[in-house]
């Protein structure tokens, strides 16, 4: 255990997943998606899934962006 005063260091891992990636200079615009995204915002819960490289990070970032209350 650490002491109150004294913090422990996030992980690189976990530090990835505390800020809204960044995205490249060539998107691909996906508006049925982001449409669905925004249903979403009415459920409980909304899970993508696709395999690794398909652009769910991309899609996310992008979608929060365009969001009125985005802090990206």
């Amino acid at each position: 255990m650490y002491p109150q005063s004294e913090s422990r260091p996030l992980s690189p891992l976990l530090q990835t997943k505390l800020h809204i990636p960044g995205t490249g200079s060539t998107l691909v615009q996906r508006p049925s998606l982001r449409r669905l995204l925004d249903q979403g915002l009415d459920a409980k819960l909304t899970l993508m899934t696709a395999p690794a490289g398909f652009g769910k990070s991309t899609l996310i970032t992008e979608w929060i962006r365009q969001q009125p209350y985005s802090y990206g």
